[in-house]
């Protein structure tokens, strides 16, 4: 039991999390390149290390890394980030909004 836990919890996390990312995205309106924000102004910006200490952790950094790597955000030449909610649809994950199947 403890090994399902150790391992099926921390996914169901980065799930929930990936979820909250693409909503953040959503509500700053950056759905398109000419959009895209900073991670800071989408306030997706890794704690630091005394604030990870102080706090739960957050599986936000992890699920922007996810969602990066599935191509679902995007990252313009300046480094401003963005949501493709083409490639969401295409994955088809446009409604479960989840990078993992």
């Amino acid at each position: 039991m403890l090994l399902v836990g150790l391992f099926f919890i921390p996914r169901w996390l980065v799930r929930r999390a990936a979820r909250q990312v693409i909503k953040i995205f959503r509500e700053h309106n950056a759905t398109e390149s000419k959009d895209a924000r900073t991670i800071d102004e989408l306030g997706l910006r890794p704690p630091g290390a005394l604030e990870r200490m102080m706090r739960r952790r957050d599986y936000k950094p992890h699920a922007l890394n996810a969602l990066m790597q599935a191509g679902i955000i995007k990252a313009t030449e300046d480094g401003r980030l963005y949501l493709s909610e083409d490639k969401l649809a295409e994955l088809g994950l446009y409604s479960g909004v989840s990078p993992y199947r």
